[in-house]
């Protein structure tokens, strides 16, 4: 059995987590500061849970260190 953390997610799961709008993530990702997305398919990308939940920690100890 796969586990949760391993699996793909959309965008709109992506935003639901992070607080962030797609443009933002977009705009961090372009710029090197979010996870790679992953092509699904011709049409449709996703996240891997896992990097985005990693991401998502490291802004937490950001916060708390500021």
């Amino acid at each position: 059995m796969q586990n949760d953390v391993d699996r793909l997610i959309s965008v709109k799961e992506v935003a639901h987590l992070t607080t962030l709008s797609r443009t933002a993530l977009w705009r961090l990702e372009k710029d090197g500061k979010f996870p790679d997305r992953v092509r699904v398919t011709e049409r449709c990308v996703a996240w891997r849970l896992s990097d985005v939940l990693s991401w998502i920690e490291t802004r937490q100890r950001v916060a708390d260190d500021a």
